[in-house]
């Protein structure tokens, strides 16, 4: 049924969004790719288990709980691995980038091993379904879907109608002007890192919970295709980031659903590859122009 996988690939979409809201953010400020991105997604996910099971939390106080740390590595991040090479080229900072992005993956291995942890058993939360005209959705997917949903709304009015926002955008312009015109620039990138990993770390958790598992290697498929989605919507606009997750997210459902599941990752980057080629920058990204 049409409307039941759109409503699952909205579903999907939502992580896809929340996780590019970070890239998307990060390289409007600073234009570099964070590919460590996707294991920030990762390393949120196994925090919040980790509130769970460990701590023994319950899911209320351990999300938020979750969030935060992953804030907080956002901002070591930050501060030891990219802002020394605020100055390098391009080449360098990728270097750096996939030198944090191993570094994570090798961290989560060392403290959680190397297979499948599943968050039913500790997260006490219930799966309930509810069938509403025929279509089927549960209670985890409406979590997912209104949650997505109000923290990326959250975000939008913080970068349009606050001060912080307004600094952001003015970083965004222009780095230097911005610093000459009295924005502590430093403070509003660790401030970008932090909202872009505690936004990742919500995904890794709706995620874990929505497919009941979480490993060490699930940071590389959600983040390569997070970062096509916001390639897709346009990088460096936010609200490009959130429709390239949902478009994502639905076309990849659709096409598992009615062509073939073996090809549910090719759907997605087949539309990416057909939006650049007729529009380079995004759904939603504008043309440059740089005078010389």
């Amino acid at each position: 049924m049409l409307i039941q996988q759109l409503i699952n690939g909205i579903t999907v979409g939502g992580s896809y969004a929340l996780i590019a809201l970070g890239y998307t953010m990060v390289y409007g400020i600073l234009k570099i790719v964070n590919f460590a991105h996707g294991d920030v997604f990762m390393m949120g996910s196994f925090f919040g288990l980790y509130c769970m099971q460990g701590l023994h939390l319950p899911y209320y106080i351990a999300f938020p709980m979750a969030a935060v740390l992953t804030a907080i590595l956002g901002f070591l991040m930050e501060r030891i691995a990219y802002r020394p090479l605020r100055m390098a080229d391009g080449l360098t900072v990728m270097i750096s980038a996939l030198g944090v992005s191993t570094f994570l993956e090798n961290l989560a291995m060392l403290l959680w091993g190397t297979g499948t942890h599943a968050f039913s058993s500790v997260s006490g939360i219930q799966v309930k379904t509810f069938r509403i005209a025929g279509v089927v959705l549960s209670n985890i997917q409406m979590a997912f879907i209104i949650l997505s949903l109000l923290l990326m709304a959250v975000l939008y009015y913080v970068v349009n109608n606050t001060r912080v926002g307004v600094a952001m955008r003015a970083v965004s312009f222009n780095l230097t002007t911005a610093k000459l015109m009295g924005i502590n620039t430093d403070r509003i990138i660790t401030f970008t890192f932090c909202i872009g990993s505690a936004l990742a770390c919500v995904a890794g958790i709706l995620v874990g919970i929505y497919y009941d598992a979480v490993y060490p290697l699930i940071g590389y498929s959600y983040g390569l295709k997070a970062f096509a989605a916001a390639v897709l919507g346009g990088i460096g606009s936010i609200p490009g980031a959130m429709l390239g997750g949902f478009v994502m997210g639905i076309v990849e459902t659709l096409g598992a659903s009615y062509i073939s599941t073996g090809y549910r990752d090719a759907f997605a980057f087949a539309v990416m590859i057909m939006v650049l080629i007729f529009r380079p920058t995004g759904i939603l990204g504008k043309k440059i122009v740089e005078k010389v």
